[in-house]
């Protein structure tokens, strides 16, 4: 790739998760402090993610792969994107935010396999070149949350009190009309099959289930739903665990995994090489059941380290699972269903994983909540133990022999 290439994907990158980081992780705050929403409503606002994942595939397969190109697709997704985000900035009550953050997620899950997609396009070894561009994501939604966090304060106990929360969904909306704006600048990534004779099942991207005849995809498939089951009880209850506990600037604090994040995503290639895709996914789940196990078993007081640990785990969780996930998916795809196997993907973790994941964990918060407060120790030893059988039976299933090229 040319330098100035190089430079577009990794400002692409950057700003679809500065989007992301400045209002999802205060999400769970938010809906708490200013809308005064139940866990089950809360776990209702965090599936429109979920949602809009599993109507992404369609909208990748039925216009990116065949119409349109992908970065213009891109760019209309997030201007769009930029209203509805301001909207959600000028809500005051769960029944008013709901339907313009559903509306937002099925633009905005698209634009997760369309990054993917057009960074992909512009490499020859996408195993060795992808880590590279994508840890700018990484620090993009660093820079999020130590902007809420450390520069506004939107994040302090008296900012959280008086409602400043907001004003992430207003910063959201900006970087989304300039993330739409830029989006015109990137390099053209044409429709694959543009001009052909397509069935209705290429059309909606469809013909990328076919890699579930792989006995190993089909596995790799089915766990990636079952791990963001225990995935969905941290994006959903880990803010607002840290608040409970009064810990200082949560949000910067939780930025420490985006910083382990940014650290392990450079080590995929070695890891591919060295110990193959089976044991480098298993030791993202084993992340997954870690972590929560120090959050069950940590305070705020002489046991806040573990916390900290627990965060810090964020980048083996996520590098090692979902990221390894994407680049295994590029590897198994054909040339013409890239753009569909990523949205596949994303339909598999953030779509039916997720939905069902934001839904226990609702039920489970509000289970575990009484006059006293949160049993916060139950509510992470559950995803705990469910990561944990489902690194088993990953562990169980699937073959070994598997490789991805990353020299």
């Amino acid at each position: 790739m040319r330098s100035t290439i190089k430079i577009k994907l990794s400002i692409m990158m950057f700003l679809e998760f500065f989007i992301w980081g400045a209002w999802f992780v205060s999400l769970g705050p938010f809906l708490a402090q200013n809308l005064r929403a139940t866990g089950v409503e809360t776990g209702s606002v965090f599936s429109t993610q979920s949602w809009g994942a599993i109507i992404a595939p369609f909208i990748i397969g039925l216009i990116a792969d065949k119409y349109f190109n992908a970065e213009r697709i891109l760019a209309v997704l997030h201007i769009v994107g930029a209203v509805l985000m301001y909207q959600m900035y000028n809500a005051t009550s769960v029944g008013a935010f709901y339907p313009y953050v559903l509306g937002y997620m099925i633009l905005y899950m698209p634009t997760l396999a369309l990054v993917n997609s057009v960074s992909f396009n512009q490499m020859q070894d996408p195993e060795k070149n992808f880590p590279a561009i994508r840890v700018w994501g990484t620090i993009g939604w660093i820079v999020a949350g130590a902007a809420i966090s450390y520069l506004l304060h939107w994040d302090s106990p008296q900012s959280v009190q008086q409602g400043l929360l907001k004003n992430t969904f207003l910063m959201a909306s900006i970087s989304s009309l300039v993330l739409g704006l830029f989006s015109f600048t990137l390099p053209a990534t044409p429709p694959k099959i543009k001009g052909q004779k397509v069935s209705i099942s290429q059309m909606l991207g469809l013909d990328a289930l076919k890699l579930l005849k792989d006995r190993n995809f089909l596995v790799f498939f089915i766990a990636s739903i079952l791990i963001c089951i225990p995935l969905a009880f941290y994006y959903s209850n880990a803010s607002n665990y840290l608040v409970d506990l009064k810990i200082e600037k949560p949000l910067l604090k939780m930025t420490i995994g985006q910083f382990s994040e940014a650290a392990f995503i450079l080590c995929l290639p070695l890891f591919f090489k060295k110990f193959g895709i089976k044991k480098t996914i298993l030791v993202g789940m084993l992340g997954w059941a870690l972590r929560y196990a120090l959050f069950a078993y940590g305070n705020g007081g002489d046991l806040a380290f573990m916390l900290i640990v627990g965060i810090a785990l964020h980048g083996v969780c996520y590098d090692f699972f979902f990221v390894a996930g994407q680049i295994y998916t590029d590897s198994k795809a054909g040339p013409q269903y890239k753009s569909a196997a990523q949205g596949l993907i994303t339909l598999a973790t953030y779509g039916v994983g997720m939905l069902i994941g934001f839904y226990v964990a609702g039920l489970i918060s509000d289970a575990y909540n009484s006059s006293a407060g949160h049993d916060w120790r139950m509510i992470w030893l559950i995803p705990a133990g469910i990561a944990a059988v489902v690194m088993l039976l990953f562990a169980a299933l699937f073959r070994n022999g598997e490789t991805v090229k990353a020299e």
